[in-house]
């Protein structure tokens, strides 16, 4: 295949097995030509995973999958990871999660997160099909947090580049995951388990170069040696500032969608607005490697929007 991707840079794009279709000016396609249920070619799957490099969410529609299927899908990325409180729990093989809103069980992904980033090896890639589908509502929004570290300014980028961000499960996920099991124990062991992490604020993809604001609203704690007031107000400009819209893809779901994004590069977020219709979604994601920065890989930003 001719595609070579550039550190930081949109190369023209070239395919022979697939096609691909933008949805977004930051982040997201449609690939089409390929089904992600058959026994890929090496040059199928070279072609969609440099799709997903480049446009850091992809999507194929209507192609429901058995849930072995989805873990055998992706394997191809690499090895599929046992969640965390699984593995606390015992369990020694990866498997998929099945995510339910209704009436009962009220949605709790509404706000921007990368997945697991208080472990060390936080997940390279995850995979999300629809099972239930809301008639209304129930979308799921990607952000392109590259895009958003190249529209930040030189001397923004220069103050947060090399900072670590500490991340923990506590409170947030560790409550949640009490309240939904009735067992309150489940808050020390996951604590002693997982007693938080530093990642750089700035990471450094492993396979392009490019870099992006390591964040998520649900378990980033303070910027390791800023004070509380400095931290929470640098913390509070990073998440305003990757709300903006241009640095958005939105996903409106039917039966048998399937989403595949680039972890390292994004957050996402499950709308909350089909309440209380139902919405089933199954996850699986691969395991990653350390997160790191590192200041020798030329800084080589895409063309990013900025308004006047």
């Amino acid at each position: 295949m001719s595609v070579t991707l550039t550190p930081g840079i949109d190369a023209e794009e070239s395919y022979e097995t697939i096609q691909v279709s933008r949805i977004g000016g930051s982040l997201g396609a449609v690939i089409s030509g390929v089904d992600p249920r058959d026994d890929l070619t090496d040059q199928q799957f070279a072609e969609i995973h440099e799709a997903l490099l480049r446009h850091e969410v992809i999507f194929f529609r209507n192609v429901p999958m058995s849930a072995e299927a989805q873990l055998e899908l992706a394997s191809r990325w690499g090895q599929p990871s046992i969640y965390p409180l699984q593995a606390l729990m015992g369990v020694t093989e990866p498997n998929t999660s099945v995510i339910r809103d209704d009436a009962d069980s009220l949605p709790t992904t509404d706000n921007w997160h990368t997945d697991v980033t208080w472990i060390e090896m936080p997940p390279k890639v995850a995979l999300l099909q629809a099972l239930v589908a809301p008639p209304y509502g129930g979308d799921t929004m990607w952000c392109s947090i590259t895009s958003a570290y190249d529209a930040l300014s030189e001397p923004m980028r220069s103050v947060i580049d090399g900072l670590e961000l500490h991340h923990s499960n506590y409170p947030q996920y560790c409550t949640n995951m009490a309240e939904k099991s009735g067992s309150w124990e489940l808050v020390p062991l996951l604590r002693e388990a997982y007693p938080g992490v530093n990642h750089p604020l700035v990471r450094t993809h492993p396979e392009t170069g490019r870099r992006a604001l390591y964040v998520a609203t649900n378990f980033q704690q303070y910027v390791v040696g800023l004070s509380e007031n400095e931290s929470a107000a640098l913390l509070d400009f990073l998440m305003r500032h990757i709300e903006q819209p241009r640095f958005h893809c939105r996903w409106s779901w039917t039966e048998g969608d399937l989403a595949i994004w680039d972890e390292r590069t994004t957050n996402h977020r499950g709308v909350s607005d089909h309440y209380p219709e139902v919405r089933e979604v199954r996850r699986c994601t691969v395991d990653g490697d350390r997160p790191y920065f590192d200041p020798s890989v030329p800084y080589q930003p895409k063309a990013v929007y900025q308004p006047q």
